[in-house]
């Protein structure tokens, strides 16, 4: 795993996002990061980052220095709204799309195959190069339309990982739950970590 693409929605859990962002990036991989509009609300509500807008290269030195990485060399900020971007085509390689935290209405577009902003498109992208396609929904309860879009989505190539933190590594922090999370995440993409104990491990 080399490159991936990170979109964040406007569910609540933008420190998901946030988390796997910084994770994938020390982990020696280069992130284009995708923010849809509700997300950019959503992340400065719950965690007081606000996207800079019309200059990605601001934008992303903005995201290195929010998430304390050393540099933004391996972050490229995406604008929704760009469907010219490298990410939006089947010719650019991408090895593997994170949409997290992933809001219903965004799975049900993927599901309905719509494409109408640059998020959806990669999505779509993915799903139709055969490559990983993560979700990660945040929402409850789940109406019956939720789960059959996620059944369609499922049904179509992507693997849905729910915000469903476990509690047998004994927890301490809200830290320690979202690393949980964002750590079956990177399971499932191949990208190695320590950010909770697995099961059987020694405690």
């Amino acid at each position: 795993m080399g490159n991936c693409t990170v979109a964040i929605t406007g569910a609540s859990g933008s420190v998901y996002g946030m988390r796997l962002i910084e994770q994938l990036v020390l982990a020696g991989h280069d992130v284009s990061v995708i923010f849809t509009a509700a997300g950019v609300e959503v992340t400065a509500s719950e965690l007081g980052f606000q996207l800079p807008v019309q200059d990605a290269a601001v934008a992303s030195v903005a995201l290195a220095a929010f998430l304390e990485l050393p540099s933004a060399g391996r972050i490229r900020i995406a604008y929704i709204e760009d469907l010219f971007d490298a990410v939006a085509s089947g010719s650019h390689r991408t090895d593997a799309m994170i949409v997290c935290p992933c809001a219903m209405g965004f799975v049900g577009s993927v599901a309905a195959g719509l494409g109408s902003d640059l998020a959806e498109r990669a999505a779509e992208v993915m799903l139709k190069e055969g490559r990983p396609l993560v979700l990660v929904p945040r929402e409850t309860p789940l109406s019956l339309l939720h789960l059959r879009n996620l059944v369609t989505v499922a049904e179509a190539g992507a693997v849905v990982v729910p915000a469903m933190p476990a509690f047998y590594q004994r927890p301490e922090s809200v830290d320690d739950l979202v690393n949980f999370v964002v750590g079956k995440v990177l399971d499932v993409i191949d990208v190695d970590h320590d950010l909770f104990k697995r099961w059987g491990d020694e405690r």
